[in-house]
């Protein structure tokens, strides 16, 4: 047979018994002539484990005399099964719902440490605070307005028929201040502001200014994250408290106007039922909801990738995630604060 200066035949020997008969194997050497070759093999026998091997035969290029190497097929088939796994491994990505979770919980530890540590950057803390909270007013206002009349219909129409038109502003009072103003609130700024922050720092994300960020020696977390998790906190108590007010007064308007009961007892029957800890667990509520709607927002944005395609879908899906965390929050608290049978209405009946 021919054998080139780097090519190689193989012999393969196998664990079973084999025979072959003695042969002369003439073997041309390129720029060496001729080389005769006696090869006498006799029957053999393996007895350790089934195994296949291969014998190579390659001129060396000094002498033009054979060398011979033996290479185990187990080792060939497990470097291909590891080049398989690592091929496996390298394309596999964990799905976008999980990491982007996860990304939730790590950016709320970021903020949480630099708070603690005093890195905030106060100016942008200030712009972002003026954006959540009076910028923010008129369109809360506007919808606890009406949701507190839409309330009031349902209540005194109910109320009036059974004579408890006493309990009316009670009634009003503890829906408003534990469920009505804060989840409202939060509902209106999760869709105002929340998509916002998610719009803004998506658009950062897909063009690399967070990079630019970086490269210039500033954290973005520091720069961009912690000043609008610390506006939401502080913006929403105020807000929901302002929404509770305005909420009562359209109710006590709408009740003395149109069904005759006299704003002085909505007003009577609340001041009896309210307790201070209403008002408490309203702003707690609100602070929590408030950190759920910036840290969900920022974390979407910072983690958009796909262009302005991207960028829209992790709005969307912000404001829904932040949706879904405040009622989830929002029963939470409730059970939390509030268990046991209640005698707050007993005072106003």
């Amino acid at each position: 047979m021919q054998i080139a200066s780097h090519c190689y035949s193989a012999f393969y020997l196998s664990n079973r018994s084999c025979v072959k008969h003695n042969r002369c194997m003439k073997i041309n050497v390129p720029n060496t002539g001729s080389l005769q070759l006696n090869a006498r093999v006799s029957s053999c026998k393996f007895q350790g484990p089934a195994r296949e091997t291969r014998l190579f035969a390659v001129p060396n290029t000094d002498d033009g005399h054979l060398t011979s190497a033996i290479v185990e097929e187990d080792t060939i088939l497990s470097k291909e099964q590891g080049l398989e796994t690592n091929s496996f491994l390298s394309n596999w990505s964990p799905p976008q719902y999980l990491w982007r979770g996860l990304s939730v919980l790590v950016l709320a530890g970021q903020v949480i440490t630099r708070i603690l540590k005093g890195k905030v950057h106060w100016r942008n803390t200030l712009q972002q605070l003026e954006r959540v909270g009076p910028r923010s007013i008129g369109v809360c206002l506007l919808t606890a307005a009406f949701v507190g009349m839409a309330f009031t219909i349902q209540f005194v129409r109910e109320f009036t028929r059974l004579g408890l038109n006493r309990s009316v502003g009670g009634v009003l009072a503890l829906a408003f201040s534990r469920e009505l103003s804060p989840v409202v609130t939060s509902i209106v700024v999760a869709g105002r502001i929340g998509s916002a922050f998610a719009a803004e720092l998506g658009t950062m994300q897909v063009s690399e200014q967070t990079d630019t960020l970086r490269v210039l020696g500033s954290d973005p977390v520091d720069y961009l994250v912690t000043p609008r998790v610390i506006a939401s906190c502080v913006a929403l108590p105020f807000l929901t408290l302002m929404c509770f007010t305005l909420g009562m007064a359209s109710s006590a308007l709408l009740s003395d106007g149109v069904y005759g009961i006299s704003i002085n007892i909505i007003l009577d029957s609340a001041q009896r039922a309210l307790r201070s800890w209403d008002i408490v667990s309203a702003m707690i509520k609100s602070q929590v909801f408030g950190a759920i709607i910036s840290i969900v927002s920022c974390a979407w944005g910072v983690t958009t990738s796909g262009g302005a395609k991207g960028v829209g879908e992790s709005t969307t899906s912000a404001v829904v995630i932040s949706l879904v965390g405040i009622f989830i929050a929002d029963f939470a608290l409730s059970y939390i604060f509030f268990q046991g049978a209640g005698d707050s209405l007993k005072n106003c009946v």
